[in-house]
């Protein structure tokens, strides 16, 4: 006669990943779980939700990521199997609690972006990989859970243009070209390459805003914003200085080469033309230019200063014109 316990457990190990997958379903977080072999096992309703891709589709499969890149590339749950340890996991010592697995080497946690071709645009995820283990000891499974943190970076986003970003024309603010420049000046100190400095001012605005109101004016700051910055390399840097002043940073530039975009910016606003009620011809800029060679014993606003007896000097010679200054910045 046969043990009552014979067959009673497989029955419950059945039972007991019925009761697993149940239990995940019931989740609120999205959660998906990869065997050995980087198949998946579980796919719950709300990884469903986030990816927009149904469970029949990657159950049983490599596929998952598919789900959150456009091109192959790993997971966290496969980058954990990658550094998976197929001897039994060490005892714990004595005193700990179960949450001590959370300590385990194999355990991962990023912040980055996803693709989510399915999902219609790309996320900002938060996730956690961690091993299951076997009775004994032996890695069986990944989980990984993930958080849409999507919301919370945008604002975070927002919150550092802000900081850092002129809010009526968009160009990096006063402060933002301020830690620009100490930091410009620093590196080409230790290169001992050329920094440049342009300032540009927008002829008669105090009239023009006058005659136009401060929403005309406002329009007008805007078009010759992204003007200048159409002139821009990519590591070069325009910003608002104040009311109508721009000013441009242009690392390992000559003089000569300043020159040259200055006159690029000035002709381009003046394409422009934008048109002027209190006087005859359109909108122009006055640009003032500075080129130094940092050194030890001179300073970044030395720069800015004689830059900005360039801009006087051409405000001074009748507008719409560029000004260099006698010789440069030592």
């Amino acid at each position: 006669m046969s043990s009552p316990s014979t067959g009673t457990a497989p029955t419950a190990l059945v039972q007991d990943v019925a009761f697993v997958g149940q239990l995940m379903e019931s989740l609120s977080v999205p959660v998906f779980v990869l065997d050995t072999d980087a198949r998946v096992m579980i796919w719950n309703r709300a990884c469903e939700q986030l990816t927009g891709v149904p469970a029949p589709e990657v159950l049983g499969t490599g596929d998952h990521w598919r789900s959150f890149y456009e091109v192959q590339r790993p997971t966290l749950a496969d980058m954990v199997l990658k550094g998976r340890r197929d001897e039994p996991r060490p005892a714990r010592p004595r005193g700990l609690t179960a949450d001590a697995d959370a300590l385990s080497p194999l355990a991962l946690s990023i912040e980055s972006w996803c693709d989510m071709p399915r999902a219609g645009r790309r996320r900002y995820l938060a996730a956690d990989a961690s091993p299951i283990f076997n009775a004994q000891g032996r890695l069986s499974a990944v989980v990984e859970t993930l958080r849409d943190l999507t919301d919370e970076k945008m604002a975070q986003i927002a919150l550092e243009q802000l900081a850092t970003r002129d809010g009526l024309t968009g160009l990096a603010n006063r402060r933002c070209f301020d830690d620009t420049l100490h930091a410009e000046w620093n590196r080409a100190l230790r290169q001992m390459q050329p920094l440049s400095l342009l300032m540009v001012d927008v002829d008669n605005f105090k009239a023009y805003n006058d005659a136009h109101g401060h929403l005309g004016g406002d329009e007008c700051l805007k078009r010759v914003a992204r003007a200048v910055a159409s002139e821009m390399r990519a590591n070069d840097l325009v910003a608002r200085y104040g009311g109508e002043e721009f000013a441009v940073i242009l690392p390992n530039q000559s003089l000569k080469g300043a020159a040259i975009v200055a006159e690029r910016i000035r002709c381009r606003v003046e394409q422009l033309q934008l048109p002027c009620r209190f006087a005859a011809g359109h909108v122009t800029v006055s640009i003032g230019a500075a080129t130094a060679i940092a050194g030890p014993d001179n300073h970044a606003s030395q720069l800015v200063a004689i830059a900005d007896a360039a801009l006087y000097r051409a405000k001074h010679l009748g507008r719409n014109r560029i000004s260099l200054p006698m010789t440069e910045a030592a």
